[in-house]
């Protein structure tokens, strides 16, 4: 294949069901109820099936997407996300935004429980995960020096700030396996790479949607001081957060989708232009 030319990875063809944006759910976050005339759709792809049924439903003009990442019921560890499914599952629908929901550690003092970060850069320490849909016959090597969409993580970061929410515009998140905490040992080691938070599952998922030529922004609320400080990682405070911020992360989601421009002006959409071997 010539450089530029382009490749489709997915079938031209789109169902009858459409999105135009898509929210993925993180902890806590498993529903969405400012979408009109909601409905349900049971997706099938090529990887097997998503996490969970997919709510389509309007909201301000828009037709919107919603997966819970592990599902209604957060029955769904980490490890054992079918990230391509759910990815394969958006594009399908026409998606071309996506908009996820995540809860981090925070690996430095002055993030807190409580805060929200808009990371822009990543640390892959996962393993065995299926982390590209080109695995057979096709070879592509995507840019992900920008692993997120600068225009919509920024209008992500502006409503949140204007809503005078505690808001950080730029981080590196160190993504691991899961299902466990870290070591304190493991701990203080990514704090001194300079990373800012910790997390489980916005690796693969980013990159994922690069490769869907599909713009991402993630909503990371910070739910802990990870284990580098003197209190050990706990569910229960994890939880508390993350119930104290589901309210706010639902809305700031709500006045995002208020304010995304109609035209994309990144190179998201042009992912694989170059990619292609």
């Amino acid at each position: 294949m010539k450089k530029g030319q382009r490749f489709k990875l997915f079938p031209s063809s789109i169902r009858m069901d459409t999105a135009d944006i898509a929210v993925i759910g993180g902890t806590g976050v498993y529903d969405i109820q400012m979408l009109n005339n909601p409905y349900e759709a049971q997706i099938d792809t090529p990887y097997g099936k998503p996490s969970d049924a997919i709510t389509i439903g309007s909201f301000n003009g828009l037709k919107i997407a919603f997966l819970p990442r592990h599902g209604k019921k957060h029955s769904i560890p980490p490890h054992k996300l079918n990230f391509r499914a759910n990815i394969w599952a958006l594009k399908q629908l026409g998606v071309k935004r996506i908009i996820a929901a995540a809860a981090v550690g925070s690996l430095r003092e002055d993030v807190k429980p409580g805060d929200f970060l808009i990371p822009d850069q990543f640390i892959d320490r996962t393993h065995g995960r299926s982390s590209t849909f080109f695995d057979g016959d096709k070879v592509a090597h995507i840019s992900v020096a920008e692993p997120f969409c600068p225009e919509l993580s920024r209008t992500v970061f502006e409503t949140g700030k204007n809503k005078g929410y505690s808001m950080h515009d730029k981080g590196t998140v160190v993504v691991i396996n899961g299902p466990r905490f870290s070591t304190k040992a493991e701990s203080k080691y990514y704090k001194n790479t300079g990373a800012d938070i910790i997390n489980m599952t916005i690796v693969p998922e980013c990159i994922l949607t690069r490769e869907a030529e599909i713009c991402y922004a993630c909503i990371a609320t910070v739910t802990d001081y990870d284990t580098f400080s003197e209190k050990p990682v706990n569910v229960e405070d994890v939880i508390k957060v993350l119930h104290e911020n589901s309210l706010k992360t639902k809305d700031l989601v709500k006045d995002v989708l208020a304010k995304i421009p109609a035209e994309r002006n990144c190179k998201c959409g042009e992912a694989l232009k170059n990619a292609m071997l």
